[in-house]
């Protein structure tokens, strides 16, 4: 038997990334392949969903089949898991890749765009020591010309690492890995520094410990992402090129009582040693399991959905934001891809004024031959009535957005969801059920490109 490609992810799989994570196994591998007009389409059994996406447009000798299925992580998980056997994964096979996927450049986030994901290659090396970790750019706005400081310390890091960078073009002349400890102290100090009542992140060696300044509270706890990963990573380094001594973080911000032991940063702590000034790191054990099948998440429903429309209709997606996983762009009818504004008012909204916050969908489907938007919440079945209730609240972004870019399009709102053993549904602002079994159940005023793609899925396994 030929072996299977296995991607397990907490994401909408999308067709471009794939696509290089096969050009990326062929070069690995010295394989040949061809890649043609992808295709995710779900496996159905007796007109059930198998919960397993089949990847179709992908030809090599050397594999059989590639399949997509969803996971959660049990903590910090990297977006793709990639294995590559005969046989479903299971907890104790060794995956080929962990792959982080971001659209984000620095020309639009610094910290987002590198460091946020930082924390997630050291957090990884607890359960798989010697994979290969790819971050992977899939960029739908332009390349920032010139890199920013932080992008390159942070890229440099990620080098040090054992991080292969993918879809971006780097200057090898200037992103290359840090070899000794005294180089990242140096290129971290000649950094701009950070803007007054704010806290940068310095390091200051000292003979028996290397003293690093970062702010970690934000919201009433240990939930700083950036510094997170930043953190995480130069600690990391720190350890790779042989620091033994002590790190201490500074400036820190906590209090005792935000010290919990489920916090990714408190469980990379304990791995590499770090400690909190005038803090006690409590020490934990990491759960057994990385990963596991995901049978729970909301976003079973909405990305079912949204594969089985872009895949068997000519409907397709000008929004995601499936629960947990990374926000897209907004797409204009010019093909255009632009951020969506989180508050209506941001002064306003840091005076206290939670109205500010602009409530989006979770997926925006749009059908083209009928001129139809729709405007889609993703829920639990038992938390369908909160998910109703959340329809009533599209309104800034049906006028600022959608009506703006898409002016003559009909604007439906509708609740899709997963879970249960119902197999009918009465309330009519529901549009779709996937329920526990697979089972693929329609509104009773489920959107045209709803019925449409149930029909054209369930006519293709015949």
């Amino acid at each position: 038997m030929k072996n299977n490609i296995w991607l397990l992810t907490e994401e909408r799989p999308k067709k471009e990334v794939l696509a290089t994570i096969f050009q990326k196994f062929a070069k690995d591998y010295g394989f040949a392949v061809f890649i043609d007009s992808l295709r995710i389409f779900p496996i159905l059994d007796k007109e059930k969903f198998t919960f397993t996406y089949e990847v179709t447009g992908f030809r090599c000798n050397k594999v059989d089949k590639v399949f997509v299925k969803t996971v959660s992580g049990n903590s910090s998980f990297t977006d793709f898991l990639v294995f590559y056997q005969e046989k479903e994964p299971i907890q104790t096979d060794t995956p080929i890749y962990a792959i982080e996927e971001t659209k984000t450049d620095d020309k639009e986030s610094r910290n987002t765009g590198v460091y946020q994901r930082c924390s997630k290659f050291v957090f990884i090396e607890n359960y798989y020591p010697n994979i290969k970790k790819i971050m992977l750019y899939n960029l739908q706005v332009e390349q920032k010309a010139k890199p920013t400081e932080t992008y390159i310390f942070g890229t440099r890091l990620l080098l040090t690492l054992g991080v292969e960078i993918l879809g971006k073009k780097l200057d090898d002349t200037i992103f290359i890995p840090f070899t000794t400890i005294d180089e990242i102290i140096e290129c971290k100090a000649k950094m701009r520094k950070a803007p007054k009542g704010n806290v940068g992140i310095l390091l200051t060696k000292f003979a028996d410990k290397i003293e690093i300044s970062g702010r970690l509270f934000k919201s009433g706890g240990l939930s700083h992402d950036p510094n997170i990963g930043a953190l995480s990573i130069i600690c990391a380094v720190l350890r790779k090129l042989g620091w033994a001594k002590k790190l201490e973080i500074t400036q820190h911000g906590l209090q005792q009582k935000h010290i919990g032991k489920t916090n990714k940063f408190i469980q990379i702590a304990n791995k590499l040693a770090i400690s909190l000034q005038n803090l006690e790191i409590p020490k934990v054990e990491l759960n057994i399991n990385y990963w596991k099948y995901d049978t729970e998440g909301e976003k079973l429903g909405t990305i079912f959905v949204h594969l089985v429309v872009e895949n068997f209709t000519a409907g397709y997606s000008i929004f995601e934001n499936h629960a947990g996983s990374e926000k897209g762009y907004f797409i204009t009818k010019a093909g255009e891809a632009i951020p969506l504004a989180k508050y209506k008012d941001k002064a306003k909204y840091k005076s206290g004024d939670k109205d500010q916050i602009i409530h989006i969908p979770d997926l925006i489907l749009i059908d083209f031959g009928r001129n139809e938007v729709i405007n889609i919440e993703g829920k639990k079945y038992k938390f369908r009535k909160e998910g109703i209730a959340e329809l009533a609240n599209y309104d800034f972004i049906e006028q600022n957005y959608i009506l703006k870019y898409y002016p003559d399009f009909q604007l439906l709102r509708t609740v899709v969801l997963y879970g249960s053993q119902e197999k009918e549904l009465i309330e009519i602002e529901i549009g779709f059920l996937l329920n526990g079994n697979g089972e693929l159940i329609l509104g009773i005023k489920a959107p045209k490109l709803f019925q449409e793609a149930m029909k054209n899925l369930l006519d293709f396994w015949g």
